[in-house]
């Protein structure tokens, strides 16, 4: 299961560590097969596309904003099939103080 949710290992001694430990790899787990049934693509197909979105910070003498790389198709289509929202364009406009 850690091979497919790309985990480190991880040692915990108190038994409620352990027992949220399992729970959250479980829920990791069950997530990427809702996504793999849901879009038809395997997970390392899909987490590959969509580590390709980037977030650019961009400052000047006029302020600071903030930009979504754009949308590919196929992220486009990803993302409508598991009923998410795309992104906006720009995140934050904040100009200078004056």
């Amino acid at each position: 299961m850690k091979q497919i949710i790309d985990l480190r290992p991880v040692y915990h001694r108190l038994e409620e560590r352990i027992r949220a430990h399992v729970i959250l790899c479980w829920l990791a787990l069950l997530l990427i097969r809702i996504t793999e049934t849901t879009t038809g693509a395997t997970w390392p197909t899909v987490r590959r596309e969509l580590d390709r979105l980037h977030l650019g910070t961009f400052t000047g003498p006029t302020g600071l904003f903030r930009q979504v790389t754009a949308l590919t198709k196929t992220q486009r289509d990803l993302l409508a099939k598991l009923d998410i929202p795309a992104p906006k364009q720009i995140i934050a406009l904040e100009p200078t103080p004056r």
